[in-house]
């Protein structure tokens, strides 16, 4: 086979070709540990807290550090990985998620936890766009491929649905510490076996990094997050917080006027001009606000209000994981015969129910009635809503751009979901009032679980006006708006949205070497799939 123009020659330098299932095991170990890092700190919250002495603010940043700087610096990651090899930027990334992980379990003071789980973040963002692509790289299309990404994506949902479960494992066995400490042997491993089996590939367009858009939208988050926080502190006539809050607009438009102007922007302002991404962006980015608040909140719930240890804390929330996966391996059925546009409605309808349900919490709840089923039907919307978000918004764009219009939505939920955990662990403070018995904690997580859920109904009427309406297909027609555009290769079977050809888009300049999303809100990047 004959080398691609645009490929890195030490793809095909005459050495021999790593066996498939090394490839698959190295990238999908990586993947593994950036997902389970979004979930499996939830359960050790109450831990940290009273080890490091963290104020409420502080525990939500262990979460928000970790998120902002991944959101933030996804797109930048993808994009290096483009231009400077994807084995090498999967590498560094790996190595500065694992050192990370080191600091943070060594952490001693709260500060220290705080900057080790946002480098542990700016890894993670170096890292996940790169995994995708050296699977693609390294498996050829047809079935063989489609195989391999299903096995990606079923490991990041794994690691997703796993973090409460291995949080409370490691918290109650051995200390809150060994969440962050267990990835560094794991780390090791895998950047051995990476080192060894992976090969690289890189797209040589010409294009350049964006760092200035990329630490503006990174650094506007952050301060536009922490002004949130101070709001529930000083107020919001108080002048640091208000200070905060217009910093952190500033950078943001400071963000959008780079982008503006930029040769090569970070993020193309250009395709929000298409109806079908704009929308489907703003409805992730609330939905992403709600989600995530749910296992911070409920962790948190089940700890200090019901006494639930880390182990059983993680334990109650597994049936919640497994609602997302359901929702989200149902919801392409449901496309099939209703269309992306009304699962995407049904979704959150049935989220914004499930919030309804869990703000009727008691201090003195069950497991059945306070945990069990609000949480399985609040999960089963998500993993309804995510995949047809995803669909809408690649469908409707330039088919050069659908890696970069996947990394776009993917960066929307996890944008949406660090503002939101700021906004709802305000408004929960706010009704807690520093009070620390079981009823006044329950009702300060009850008024934030009643806000998520105003915020899913404001989505819902969102996507009700705004999502574009589905052509119906026809026996006859070709893809429409209801669903991504299948390969070539595969029309004669099921449509099938894999991952752009890594060299074919880097000539391209269009792709930012993100996964494609399709995944829930709390698993991080998943392939789309039909």
């Amino acid at each position: 086979m004959a080398d691609h123009p645009l490929t890195d020659p030490a793809r095909t330098a005459g050495r021999r070709t790593p066996p498939t299932w090394a490839v698959l095991l190295a990238v999908c170990a990586g993947q593994f540990l950036v997902v389970l890092d979004v979930s499996v700190v939830n359960v050790a919250l109450p831990s940290m807290r009273e080890d490091l002495a963290l104020s409420a603010t502080g525990l939500q940043w262990v979460v928000n550090a970790y998120s902002i700087a991944f959101a933030g610096f996804m797109l930048f990651g993808g994009r290096a990985g483009d231009l400077f090899g994807r084995k090498r930027m999967f590498l560094v990334g790996l190595a500065v998620f694992t050192a990370a992980s080191l600091a943070g379990g060594a952490a001693q003071e709260g500060w220290q936890l705080l900057a080790a789980r946002a480098v542990q973040g700016l890894g993670a963002a170096v890292l996940s766009p790169s995994t995708l692509t050296l699977l693609t790289s390294a498996v050829p299309e047809g079935p063989a491929r489609a195989r391999a990404i299903g096995t990606w994506s079923a490991v990041g949902a794994g690691g997703g649905a796993a973090g409460g479960l291995v949080g409370g494992v490691l918290t109650d066995g051995l200390s809150w510490r060994w969440v962050l400490l267990i990835n560094v042997p794991i780390g090791i491993a895998v950047l051995a076996a990476a080192a060894r089996w992976l090969t690289e590939s890189r797209a040589t367009s010409g294009r350049r990094l964006d760092l200035p858009g990329a630490v503006l939208v990174t650094a506007g988050l952050a301060v536009l997050a922490y002004g949130i926080a101070e709001t529930e502190a000083r107020g919001w006539d108080a002048p640091g917080t208000l200070v905060a809050l217009a910093a952190g607009v500033l950078l943001i438009l400071g963000f959008l006027l780079v982008e503006a102007r930029s040769r090569f922007p970070l993020m193309p302002l250009k395709l929000f001009r298409v109806r079908s991404v704009s929308a489907a962006n703003a409805v992730m980015v609330i939905s992403g606000a709600a989600m995530m608040g749910m296992w911070f909140f409920m962790t948190l719930y089940a700890q200090n209000v019901l006494g639930y240890s880390p182990l059983l804390a993680g334990l109650a929330l597994i049936p919640s994981s497994l609602s997302v996966v359901s929702g989200a391996k149902l919801a392409p059925v449901l496309m099939r015969s209703l269309g992306a546009r009304p699962v995407v409605l049904l979704g959150v309808a049935v989220a914004a129910a499930g919030f309804a349900w869990q703000s009727a919490m008691r201090a003195d709840g069950t497991y059945f009635g306070d945990i069990l089923g609000p949480g399985i039907v609040m999960m089963a919307g998500a993993g309804l809503s995510g995949t047809p978000l995803a669909s809408l918004a690649v469908s409707g764009a330039d088919p050069r751009d659908a890696g970069l219009v996947s990394g776009l939505i993917n960066t929307s939920r996890t944008m949406g979901g660090a503002l939101g955990l700021a906004i709802l662990s305000t408004v929960a403070a706010s009704a807690t009032a520093g009070a620390t018995d079981p009823e006044g904690l329950t009702d300060g997580y009850a008024l934030a679980f009643r806000t998520a859920a105003l915020m899913l109904t404001g989505g819902f009427l969102l996507g009700l006006f705004w999502l574009p309406r589905e052509r119906r297909r026809t026996p006859d027609a070709g893809p429409t708006a209801s669903g991504p555009r299948p390969n070539r290769d595969d029309a004669d079977g099921p449509p099938t949205r894999s991952a752009p050809d890594p060299d074919s888009t880097g000539a391209r300049g269009d792709s930012p070497g993100a996964a494609p999303v399709g995944g829930t809100p709390e698993e991080g990047p998943g392939p789309l799939t039909r």
